[in-house]
């Protein structure tokens, strides 16, 4: 028996003006005309563009492109990491009801060569000299393609400003006459799915999918026209690109972080109001923090692992009496003031989505006054569908929030959960039976994930529907939910449960190795490397340890009987993990399948 349909009435209407996301740029001169709008570090130095700017600079753009030829529907790719370049492109191509079709730098010129084919692009515009060589190589003996450009400097290539002197006279009334012809309904990006097998699928966006996403997002998001937002997740993903669009509809400016490795010295320089980020990313934040107080010595190690014993049992739905609070905002005074100033000091929200979310991570971190507010969604949503928020009442560890305004969810008889709303995509690119194969008659869209609602308004995933496995005694595993309690190890860095008919589930374990090594230091061990480090006996005794601790959370049938240590990281170079770092199940089982094997031997 089906649930019953749960639906976010739409709280206010939609604002008239803004129903074409280029209809921001206007929007956010009028209403804010801040001097950063957007800003990113060059040489050293941030620089700022004002609301006029980036305004100025996509107008130039879309410019230009009319005298490329370029119109409704071309299509036209964007390969570079987070900058205000890739705004200005990004507006400048969708004045014109032309189609962006954003890409990750770090996908295989296979990937490239594909997406460029399959979604026929015409231009192509990169970041830098080596992505430039790399599309060239991709791009070699393909037609279609005109040109490529670079935001960097690069000999031999043509230079994104190039596009700009195309058309000197800027003509206004141009321009307006092609905006006028682009509707809400009309395509504005294609996203390809990086998927974990087989060739990516082209997501089919509307204007009018990200501008109801991001006028339902907008309450959740309690920062003001004078806050800050530092960016540093891809803006070729949805996720990342939606808020981007949100920050500029609630006037936020928008700073880009130099890389994934500055982001700690850039949240200290910027000193954010906001940001997002994946699971991933928080648990080597809250990582890096134990390991440092693995290192501190006497009364201040007792005092980080008082704290950090308090903040894990921290819930923001439940008052723990006079005592629990009285020692909370003394461990606040002492040691998450720390954790704070480590994120620049002023954070109100920090937004978590993409993957699940380990409950520990929820509470410490709200316990140190750093609310994390959970999310749900995919590319074809646009993509929130839920998402926690932070306030008494709206939100409940473990759940990745209410159903956002405007939306509806239920869940089917199997546990899957179903979507309808504006914000659900037009379909995959030039592939209508795979179309048909997710989008049910009655408008459904069947998102491939398993999930409860908890209190009847609050939804719960609980697993992705093919990635649940069945042992040989007919019980269903949820990978999912055993690989994140095993993750709340400080010794565990990453693990993939394993056991699709056998008679029990196993595990591949990476060990958190900052953590390991101070724990062999506190035992004598002696060892080469890290890969000598995991055969040694007393190791592999403690993490059987730590398994039979964990294994009490789980039903008997979920209980993980073996495993086995592997000496390195799984990463996106190394194809274990997507773009989006989530785990590429089938490429870690074939290539740990001797190790497997031995596991059921």
């Amino acid at each position: 028996m089906e649930t019953p349909i749960v639906t976010q009435k739409p709280t206010k209407k939609v604002t008239q003006e803004l129903t074409r996301v280029f209809d921001l740029m206007l929007w956010h001169v009028e209403k804010f005309n801040k001097e950063d709008a957007l800003a990113n570090k060059v040489n050293g130095q941030w620089v700022k563009y004002s609301s006029q700017d980036v305004l100025n600079q996509a107008n130039k753009v879309s410019l230009g492109l009319i005298k490329l030829g370029i119109g409704k529907g071309d299509k036209i790719a964007v390969i570079s990491p987070n900058r205000p370049e890739w705004n200005f492109v990004d507006f400048g191509i969708q004045q014109l009801g032309a189609v962006s079709v954003p890409m990750y730098p770090n996908i295989t010129e296979e990937d490239y060569r594909y997406i460029f084919s399959d979604a026929e692009v015409k231009l192509v515009f990169v970041a830098d000299e080596n992505l430039y060589n790399r599309v060239r190589s991709a791009t070699k003996n393909l037609t279609g393609i005109q040109e490529v450009y670079t935001f960097d400097r690069v000999t031999g290539a043509k230079q994104w400003t190039e596009v700009w002197d195309l058309e000197k006279d800027g003509s206004q009334a141009l321009l307006e006459s092609h905006k006028a012809g682009v509707s809400p309904e009309d395509l504005l990006t294609l996203i390809y799915t990086s998927g974990t097998t087989g060739n990516p699928k082209g997501v089919m966006l509307t204007h009018g999918n990200l501008m109801s996403n991001v006028e339902a997002s907008v309450p959740n998001v309690p920062v003001d026209h004078t806050g800050r937002a530092l960016s540093f997740l891809p803006m070729c993903h949805i996720y990342e690109r939606m808020c981007i669009y949100l920050y500029l509809r609630s006037g936020i400016s928008v700073y880009y972080a130099e890389s994934l490795e500055t982001i700690g010295d850039n949240l200290k320089e910027v000193k954010p109001n906001v940001f997002t980020t994946v699971p991933r990313l928080l648990e080597k934040v809250y990582d890096k923090i134990v390991n440092k107080g693995y290192e501190l010595t006497g009364v201040k190690k007792r005092l980080f692992f008082w704290a950090l014993d308090l903040g894990l049992k921290y819930d923001p739905n439940q008052d723990q009496g006079p005592w629990y609070n009285a020692q909370l905002k003394l461990a606040n005074r002492l040691i998450f003031n720390k954790w704070r100033e480590a994120l620049g000091g002023n954070i109100t929200l920090i937004s978590s989505g993409a993957a699940a979310l380990q409950s520990r991570l929820t509470r410490v971190f709200w316990a140190a006054g750093i609310p994390v507010a959970e999310g749900y969604g995919l590319t074809e949503t646009s993509p929130v569908v839920s998402t926690s928020r932070i306030e008494p009442g709206n939100m409940r560890i473990g759940c990745v929030g209410k159903v956002i305004s405007g939306v509806q969810v239920k869940i089917a008889d199997d546990g899957e959960i179903l979507v309808k709303g504006p914000n659900v995509m037009k379909g995959y690119y030039k592939k209508p039976q795979l179309t048909a194969e997710v989008m049910d008659e009655e408008g459904w869209f069947h998102t491939g994930d398993i999930g409860e609602m908890v209190e009847g308004q609050f939804l719960k995933i609980t697993d992705r529907k093919k990635e649940m496995f069945k042992t040989s005694g007919g019980k269903y595993i949820a990978p999912q939910l055993i690989e994140n309690k095993l993750k709340e190890s400080i010794l565990i860095e990453q693990a993939m449960v394993v056991g699709d008919g056998q008679r029990f589930p196993s595990v591949l374990l990476v060990p958190s190795f900052p953590a390991l090594r101070e724990w062999a230091k506190t035992q004598g061990l002696t060892y080469t490397s890290d890969a000598d480090m995991v055969t040694k006996s007393d190791v592999v005794d403690e993490f059987q340890k730590e398994l039979n601790s964990l294994n009490e959370h789980f039903a008997q049938y979920e209980r993980v009987k073996r495993f086995a240590l592997l000496p390195n990281l799984w990463g996106v170079e190394g194809g274990e993990l997507t773009p989006t770092l989530k785990l590429k199940r089938k490429i870690i089982y074939a290539k740990y399948k001797d190790q497997i094997d031995q596991m059921y031997t």
